[in-house]
């Protein structure tokens, strides 16, 4: 037996919480290989200047923030804008990093930190119950994998500092060594 279907609102969650999610991964798989020139650079220079694709991002958020506000727009219409909205924050998020430092480098671990909570806040949206529907077993759950993330990323912190002196030199490498 199936169970009802989402909300509206929870559909349009799940479109972003999955589109921010495939477009975070496509952009930093793009990213190491247009950096490792094993596919050509699509970097955007304007004047001598790299344009980072957290523009694309910043542009995307507006278009669609015009456009829920000014247009007066249909169910199919929102999903569309609920998959650009997610395409343009997991652009801007993905170089977190260089916005909150003004500058620096893409390897940045703010960025990681950035994407991983913004999901985390989408994934409740999209898949966790509403607080009218919360039950003592789904209060319980909530403080297991509350308790569960919190260890999690203790360990992840341990290792992305382990990795960080093992794979980020290799990474900052293949960033200066990349198209400019």
């Amino acid at each position: 037996m199936r169970g009802r279907p989402p909300s509206p609102e929870r559909h349009l969650a799940r479109i972003v919480f999955t589109t921010f999610l495939l477009t975070f991964i496509a952009s930093r798989i793009l990213v190491i290989l247009i950096m490792t020139r094993k596919m050509p650079d699509l970097f955007l220079h304007m004047g001598g200047t790299h344009v980072h694709h957290l523009n694309y991002g910043i542009f995307t958020l507006s278009a669609v923030g015009a456009i829920l506000l000014f247009a007066d727009v249909t169910e199919r219409q929102k999903e569309i804008c609920a998959g650009l909205y997610a395409f343009g924050m997991a652009l801007t998020f993905d170089e977190f990093g260089m916005w909150l430092h003004l500058g620096g480098g893409y390897w940045q671990r703010a960025s990681f930190d950035a994407v991983v909570v913004v999901l985390g806040l989408f994934g409740l949206l999209a898949f966790a119950p509403g607080f009218s529907r919360m039950k003592s077993h789904h209060w319980a759950t909530g403080a297991v994998t509350l308790a569960s993330v919190g260890l999690f990323y203790f360990m992840l912190f341990k290792s992305l500092r382990f990795a960080g002196t093992r794979v980020g030199s290799r990474l900052e490498e293949i960033e200066k060594s990349g198209p400019q």
